[in-house]
């Protein structure tokens, strides 16, 4: 399983890279918006370089069709690890999967974004996306058990052979990136606040220091029968 990280913050994709812990990055213009970014390309260009090979999720910004697949040809000239976000459908719940198809038959990477359901996943799949963002907080929100719909879709995409990976998205707890690890996603996007919590333990702090003190103590027994042999 692989952890993305879902910011547009270099400072602390850098912060986890330096840790070994990301294997690429999300963005959309909700957390590009947040983390001050007011020029895509600009935003988006020196991440790229940052996490070398790995792959960086950048989102269209259209609700047109059309306009979708212009945007996603530039995007995909900006960087070689550059994947397209396209949303499943556009805000007026009009398919995006003939986008997702055609820049897939165009050797652009694509993830499905904005999947809520299994139906909407393998249709993504079956277009050719190359990641599915299941939505796991939101799909929670309409009253669905997002880890049985990420163990349906991993299910199926495992049984007829598809190499499309699973990517939950929308964290809100520590134990939604359990809970989706568990049902089996392929990668998990964190975003990075949650990161120190899933590291740190109070009774691991209170483990280590226990081991420090007696450490300590050990260490200072230790020179003192080193003084008294000496006499």
């Amino acid at each position: 399983m692989e952890i993305f990280i879902d910011t547009s913050n270099r400072e602390e994709i850098q912060k986890w890279l330096e840790q070994g812990v990301v294997d690429g990055v999300t963005t959309n213009p909700s957390i590009m918006l947040k983390d001050g970014v007011r020029d895509l390309k600009a935003g988006t260009v020196p991440i790229c370089a940052l996490v070398g090979a790995r792959p960086v999720s950048v989102e269209v910004t259209t609700n047109d069709h059309g306009e979708m697949l212009r945007q996603a040809r530039t995007l995909a000239t900006w960087a070689s690890n550059v994947v397209v976000k396209i949303p499943i459908v556009n805000q007026d719940g009009m398919s995006s999967l003939g986008v997702i198809h055609t820049l897939a038959e165009e050797g652009i990477a694509v993830n499905a974004t904005a999947i809520l359901s299994f139906n909407q996943a393998i249709l993504a799949a079956k277009a050719g996306a190359t990641y599915v963002s299941l939505f796991g907080g939101r799909i929670a929100d309409e009253g669905s058990d997002p880890a049985i719909v990420i163990r349906n879709v991993r299910d199926w995409l495992d049984a007829w052979g598809f190499t499309t990976k699973i990517i939950v998205g929308s964290i809100r707890a520590c134990m939604d990136v359990q809970a989706a690890a568990l049902a089996g996603a392929h990668i998990i996007t964190i975003p990075p606040q949650f990161l120190p919590k899933m590291v740190d333990h109070k009774y691991t702090r209170e483990t280590v220091r226990q081991f420090n003190e007696d450490a300590a103590k050990a260490v200072g027994d230790s020179i003192r029968k080193m003084v008294v042999t000496a006499r």
